[in-house]
C-alpha cells in the first residue's frame, strides 16, 4: 500500500460503477460516408457521360488488382499482406475507443481494489473479455505481479501491436505506390496494342479508351481506398495504443495499491478540460 496513502471518498452524488461493461463495437462513420461519397460522386459522373460500359474493362480489373496484390506481396510476407484483410473489417467496424470512457473504466477498477482488497477483481475479470488487454492486465495486478514487471511486461505488449498495425499500414501504403503504377503498366499495354491496329482508324479510339481505363482503376484504388485507409490504421493505432497506456498505468497503480485519487489525477492529464473526471471530492 502507498505510504501515507488516505481512503478518499467518491464525491457525493457520483458513486463509482462495480459493472465494468466490455467497450463493444463501433462502426467508422466517416470511413464509409468518405469511401460511399467518393465512390457515388465518380459514379454521378460516369453516369452523366454517354455510355458507361466504356468504364467497364475486365483485362484492366485483372491488371491493376491482381498485379498490385502480387507487387506488394514481393515487399511483404504473404501472411502479413492476407493480414490486412481482417484488419480491413476491423477498421470498418472498430473496437469503440473512448479515452474518457477507459479512464471511467480504470478508475472504477482501482475503486473496487481499494474497497474490497485487490484479491476482489478476480470476480470481475470476466466482466473485461471485450478488453483483452485490460483483462491480461487486471490479471497480472491480481496474481501479485510487482508493479515494475507488470509495466515491463505490458509496455511490451504494447510496442508489439504497435509495430502490428504500422506493418499493416505499411502494406496499404505500399499498394498505394504500386497500384498507379500498375495501372500505367496497364495502359502501356494497351497503346502497343493500339499501336498495331493503326491500320483501322475506327479502332484506335475504343482502344485508347480501353488503355487509359488501367490508370483510371490504379488512380481511384492508390487514392481513394489504399491511402486513405491507411492513414486511417494509423490512426486507429494512435488511438488503441493511448488507450493500453491508461489501462496500463492503471494495472500498475493497482498492483502497488495506491490511493484512487492519485490514478484519477494521472489519468485527467490525458484528457482535455470539458472531460476530465471527479470522483472524489
Amino acid at each position: 500500500m502507498a505510504d501515507g496513502a488516505e481512503y478518499a471518498a467518491p464525491r457525493s452524488g457520483a458513486p463509482v460503477s462495480y459493472d465494468i461493461p466490455s467497450s463493444g463495437t463501433t462502426v467508422d462513420g466517416a470511413l464509409l460516408i468518405g469511401l460511399i461519397g467518393a465512390f457515388v460522386l465518380i459514379g454521378g459522373a460516369i453516369m452523366l457521360g454517354d455510355s458507361i460500359r466504356s468504364f467497364l474493362d475486365f483485362p484492366s480489373v485483372l491488371i491493376v488488382l491482381l498485379g498490385t496484390f502480387a507487387v506488394t506481396m514481393v515487399s511483404f510476407s504473404v501472411g502479413e499482406v492476407l493480414g490486412v484483410v481482417p484488419l480491413l473489417l476491423r477498421t470498418v467496424f472498430p473496437p469503440s475507443r473512448n479515452v474518457q470512457r477507459a479512464c471511467e473504466r480504470a478508475l472504477n477498477l482501482a475503486e473496487i481494489a481499494r474497497r474490497n482488497g485487490i484479491l476482489a477483481l478476480d470476480h470481475v475479470l470476466p466482466q473485461l473479455a471485450g478488453e483483452p488487454f485490460l483483462q491480461r492486465a487486471i490479471a497480472m495486478a491480481v496474481d501479485g505481479g510487482a508493479p515494475e514487471r507488470v509495466e515491463t511486461v505490458l509496455t511490451t505488449e504494447i510496442e508489439a501491436t504497435s509495430e502490428r498495425l504500422t506493418r499493416a499500414a505499411n502494406v496499404l501504403r505500399r499498394a498505394a505506390e504500386v497500384a498507379p503504377a500498375m495501372g500505367l503498366i496497364g495502359t502501356l499495354i494497351g497503346l502497343v496494342q493500339m499501336l498495331a491496329n493503326l491500320k483501322d482508324p475506327n479502332a484506335i479510339g475504343p482502344a485508347m479508351a480501353v488503355a487509359l481505363l488501367t490508370t483510371f482503376y490504379g488512380a481511384v484504388m492508390a487514392y481513394m481506398v489504399f491511402a486513405p485507409v491507411a492513414a486511417k490504421v494509423d490512426r486507429n493505432a494512435a488511438d488503441e495504443r493511448q488507450i493500453q497506456q491508461i489501462y496500463m498505468v492503471a494495472a500498475s497503480s493497482i498492483a502497488r495499491q495506491e490511493n484512487p485519487r492519485q490514478l484519477e489525477v494521472l489519468l485527467n492529464t490525458v484528457l482535455p478540460p470539458s472531460q476530465r473526471l471527479d470522483y472524489y471530492s
